[in-house]
């Protein structure tokens, strides 16, 4: 009985059922040719699939899914492609001001007029794969911009200290003053500390040995004692971090000097 209505559904719609399957063994082959139709002119896809009215209605339907599913990758690659002067074209607040110094030299007896600006750096245009690459570069771009100013404080404090024990006679005095400092550091820079973010704490530890030329462990350790040093590194690896971490302008911190260099001069 079923063998016998199986024969008849066969004849009934034997036709139907030999197209079918000749449109599944091609279907993979007209791919290509959909998706060049697609992304040569949209509407000459959408007029190819409804002109496909010789199809049963479940496969038309795959036909259209497949349009969109054309439309919608070719629409996301369109969107994701990005580049960095696009990535920062809502950014556009330096964070130093770019100076010109306007002065004169004296040149055989005769006065000469010039001109000092920040340096202007040029690199190649960045292009990023998706919208996750761009968002990176721009977290990283944020990220210098409220580091680097904390960073080159470092420094100047570093070099103030140092010229300030210099004229200490005693080492009481000496330690007097560097406990003062702390106080002064606890005190100015406790609450800014608290609002960066685990990545930015690990950014400032970087730009801290970039601008002073010794990584932050060392700084402790050379004021405040390896005790201290030792203290304060214990406490940043149960962070995931390490005062010992250095700085690599021409490594793994490529971008990230490129992008230092560019906020310096004021223009990002």
């Amino acid at each position: 009985m079923i063998c016998c209505l199986t024969k008849r559904f066969i004849a009934a719609n034997i036709q139907q059922i030999i197209y079918n399957t000749k449109f599944f063994s091609s279907f993979y082959k007209i791919n290509a040719k959909l998706t060049y139709l697609f992304i040569a002119d949209s509407e000459k896809l959408s007029i190819f699939a409804g002109d496909m009215i010789k199809l049963s209605p479940y496969i038309r339907l795959i036909v259209m899914l497949f349009t969109i599913h054309c439309s919608l990758l070719t629409a996301s690659a369109q969107e994701e492609r990005i580049t960095a002067e696009q990535a920062l074209a809502e950014m556009d607040s330096p964070t130093f001001v770019p100076t010109v110094k306007v002065g004169k030299v004296l040149v055989d007896g005769d006065s000469i007029q010039y001109m000092e600006m920040n340096n202007v750096y040029v690199y190649p245009e960045l292009t990023f794969k998706n919208k996750k690459q761009a968002q990176a570069y721009m977290r990283l771009v944020t990220n210098v911009k409220k580091v680097l100013p904390i960073a080159k404080e470092a420094k100047q404090m570093l070099y103030e200290t140092t010229e300030a024990l210099e004229m200490l006679p005693t080492q009481e005095a000496k330690e007097a003053h560097m406990k003062k400092v702390e106080s002064e550091i606890y005190r100015t820079y406790k609450p800014r500390m608290k609002k960066l973010t685990y990545s930015q704490g690990k950014l400032l530890i970087k730009l801290i040995d970039r601008e002073c030329h010794s990584s932050s462990y060392e700084m402790i350790q050379a004021f405040m004692g390896p005790f201290r040093a030792g203290f304060w590194q214990t406490f940043a690896w149960a962070f995931g971090a390490s005062l010992k971490k250095g700085y690599d302008a021409e490594g793994t911190d490529r971008l990230t000097e490129r992008v230092v260099l560019m906020v310096e001069a004021g223009q990002i």
